[in-house]
């Protein structure tokens, strides 16, 4: 085919992918692009109108985590003695504390912003707080009840001595005085005007009661807390619409905090305080005894001074009498804090009072902090929280493991004494000349230095504890106290115009990549070239009626569109010139426009002064007479079954085309059969070529019968036409397979129902005239 069509150079090339086709194919919906952005700019404005402005608030504080260690020092004062050991803060921890939740609910609590006021704006809702208030409520029940009230009411003036209460779930609303005191389901409530003489009187006010847990939790969620690099300070942040409401919180939060952490400490001292005020006690009584004693001995013994007469004696002995002395104190201690703890089962244990023992200090320590956690659970459960219940466990294995390393501490005591003692006696046996009475005498007088001893040891300590009760301090120290800018941090309005102007485009953009990538019809010449080999002879635009739009007047699109057509037929037919030329027009599937072209590239033939034959082929579904005013009585139909019937016979005229026509009347009952097994459809063509300069046939679709291919060998050029915005795309597979195997003879292509751009046409009118479809139904017509 290609050696013999002259306008080979017709046929399209493999291209590779048109970037700037498909970017031209989302240009051309650009209106879409303009609205996508008109709505999301306009609903940023909206929200940036109507959303409540957040403002960011933020203190720091510095934990005092010094290198010295954290020792409380109500403890400090015995950690010469070995009992309590330094243990430095853990930064991690103070940050756990700071947002646990008990401490978030005490400043719920403290603050009484479980109960929320708000007002109804016209599209949000608006909260208030303290002097913006219009109202004050008074509350006379519990706090227990009312931390754990979940309820909601409104309150709207009516007068300046009047007020409706109004119930939110079942709308009812009663008249009430101002400071009346009004019964409810929970409980007794009062209600006043801040400002008594200027009451707004339809100022509706929502109270909401939220249960403390509820809202410390938002709190938690809410609240930011960051390290600063290498420092012990701590930024606190909370970001809310109400900057006073947030500032509040956390201040009220490192207040309490602080108080805490005091409180602990206090409570530590006052521990230690009670337990040194009752060792001194019986302390002063063996004190008193071992005076009594010695007096009674001198009394009874008649003696003066003899130290002074046993010094020589007992100087090598000193060091022996040291020892034990530093033994016995330590059985006394060991005594002292085990009659402690057997009687004292709730209560801290003393520490650091000079144990040498690390494991009895090291469980000492532990008890005491797991004391202390235990009886802060159990301000908020009770004593069979599972928390609870196994802290006393933890409790009772520490209590056990102190009592035990107490016992054996004492018998390591006992073994050293009874050594101390054999060593004393060894030297006592080498002083033969000391009196028996001095030796009766240093018993008793070392009884009453190791009472003196401690004693004066207590009294040292109760005096340290007193100081330090005195000046306790805070676990951190605030830096920069709550603050913020009145700035708002959200929302942003550069942020949100610019998400909404890129979603402006995403969402058009996407809704057309879905559109086009579902979409499978045929749109545009380019696919026709991408998909069949064949030569592209033109497109014909979309026209809404249906009649032969060729006039020697019309210079409308259409009418430029078939007079193209027609001199590229012209110029591909050129070499026929002894005889007239067969024309056939075929499609894939019905609808797709081929009877109309037929009619129409008659038409413009017979306007360039042509003699035309127009056949209407398609027995089957014959439409040519939907396009001609003219009456036929006998077909071609009539003409193939029918041998006494002549050309003649069937050819009819129409005047205002300047054209013949046959077409088919009657649809025969087996029309392949009719075509087949007859050949007066061969004489019909030769006779059309013969008296005519172009025969038009007008086929049937090539998909759904196989009429055409039985008369195809007649034709000198076949026109193959294809609908765009109808035909799947899939669908011209056939065609190409067609052109390639050569069943329809020079065969050629050409697009009916075309969108013409906007300022291209064909002929005079670039496009004026042309009748084209609404871009928002174009769109989506494809």
């Amino acid at each position: 085919m290609r050696n013999e069509n002259p306008i080979d150079f017709l046929l399209s090339e493999d291209k590779p992918v048109n970037y700037r086709a498909i970017i031209q194919k989302y240009l051309q919906n650009w209106k879409w692009f303009a609205l996508g952005l008109f709505v999301t700019i306009t609903i940023a404005f909206i929200v940036l109108r109507y959303s409540q402005n957040q403002y960011l608030v933020s203190t720091t504080i510095l934990i005092d985590d010094s290198e010295k260690g954290g020792t409380p020092a109500e403890l400090a004062a015995f950690e010469d003695l070995g009992l309590v050991t330094s243990s430095k803060k853990s930064i991690d921890n103070e940050l756990g504390i700071l947002n646990s939740r008990n401490l978030m609910e005490s400043v719920v609590e403290d603050l009484g912003i479980n109960v929320t006021y708000y007002t109804k704006g016209k599209v949000n809702t608006i909260e208030h707080y303290k002097n913006n208030v219009p109202f004050k409520i008074n509350f006379f029940i519990q706090d227990s009840l009312l931390f754990k009230i979940d309820t909601s009411f409104a309150i709207s003036a009516i007068s300046e001595s009047k007020f409706l209460l109004i119930n939110t779930t079942t709308e009812q609303e009663k008249e009430y005085l101002f400071g009346e005191t009004i019964k409810t389901k929970f409980g007794e409530i009062n209600i006043t005007p801040n400002l008594l003489n200027n009451v707004e009187l339809k100022d509706d006010l929502i109270v909401v009661i939220s249960p403390v847990s509820e809202v410390a939790e938002g709190i938690r969620k809410n609240v930011k807390m960051e390290l600063l690099d290498n420092s012990n300070l701590i930024e606190i942040s909370l970001t809310g619409p109400l900057k006073q409401k947030s500032i509040d919180i956390l201040n009220t939060l490192v207040k309490i905090y602080n108080q805490n952490a005091v409180d602990d400490k206090r409570k530590i001292g006052e521990n230690t305080s009670a337990f040194l005020n009752e060792r001194l006690a019986l302390i002063e009584k063996d004190l008193s005894n071992t005076d009594k004693d010695i007096e009674l001995f001198k009394t009874t013994n008649q003696l003066t001074d003899i130290t002074s007469e046993a010094s020589l004696v007992v100087g090598n002995n000193d060091k022996i009498e040291k020892d034990i002395l530093q033994i016995k104190t330590q059985l006394r201690l060991a005594d002292y804090v085990a009659d402690y703890l057997k009687t004292n089962n709730d209560q801290l244990i003393p520490s650091n009072l000079g144990l040498n023992d690390g494991a009895v200090s090291l469980n000492t320590e532990n008890y005491n902090r797991l004391l202390l956690e235990r009886n802060r659970i159990l301000k908020g459960s009770g004593l069979k929280n599972p928390v609870v219940l196994n802290l006393d466990d933890q409790l009772n294995q520490l209590r056990a493991s102190i009592l035990q390393g107490l016992v054996n501490l004492k018998s390591s005591l006992n073994i050293s004494l009874q050594e101390a003692y054999n060593q004393k006696y060894a030297a006592s046996s080498r002083i033969g000349d000391v009196p028996k009475h001095e030796t009766q005498f240093k018993d008793i007088q070392r009884q009453q230095t190791i009472v003196e001893t401690v004693y004066l040891y207590l009294l040292q300590k109760r005096e340290e504890n007193s100081i330090a009760l005195s000046v306790t301090v805070p676990n951190s120290k605030i830096i920069d106290t709550a603050g913020g800018s009145d700035t708002r941090v959200s929302p942003k309005p550069i942020l949100i115009l610019l998400i909404a102007g890129v979603m402006g485009l995403v969402i058009p953009f996407l809704v057309l990549f879905v559109i086009f990538m579902l979409d499978d019809k045929v749109h545009t010449a380019k696919e026709i070239e991408a998909a069949i080999r064949a030569p592209y002879i033109g497109d014909i635009p979309e026209i809404k009626n249906k009649s032969i739009v060729l006039t020697k007047q019309n210079v409308e699109n259409i009418s430029e569109s078939f007079r193209m057509l027609r001199s590229n037929i012209l110029f591909m037919l050129s070499k026929i010139k002894d005889r007239g030329k067969a024309v056939f027009v075929t499609s894939t599937i019905s609808g797709e426009g081929k009877s109309f072209i037929s009619a129409n590239l008659a038409a413009v033939l017979a306007l360039s002064n042509k003699k035309v034959l127009l056949i209407g082929a398609d027995i089957r579904k014959p439409k040519l007479k939907e396009y001609l005013e003219i009456k036929i009585e006998k077909g071609l139909t009539h003409y193939l079954m029918d041998e006494d019937l002549n050309e003649s016979d069937i050819i009819f005229r129409s005047k205002e085309l300047n054209i013949d026509v046959i077409d088919t009347t009657v649809i025969a009952p087996n029309p392949s059969e009719v075509l087949l097994l007859n050949e007066r459809f061969d004489q019909l063509i030769a006779f059309g070529k013969a008296n005519y300069d172009f025969v038009i046939v007008d086929t049937a679709p090539v998909k759904v019968v196989t009429d055409t291919f039985l008369i195809s060998e007649n034709a000198d050029l076949f026109i193959y036409v294809i609908r765009a915005n109808y035909l799947e795309r899939q669908l011209l597979e056939l065609p190409e397979k067609l052109y390639q195997e050569k069943r329809l003879p020079h065969m050629t292509t050409v697009l009916n129902y075309a969108e013409l751009k906007k300022g291209y046409g064909y002929g005079y009118g670039y496009g004026e005239h042309f009748n084209k479809e609404p871009w928002y139904k174009r769109i989506f017509s494809k």
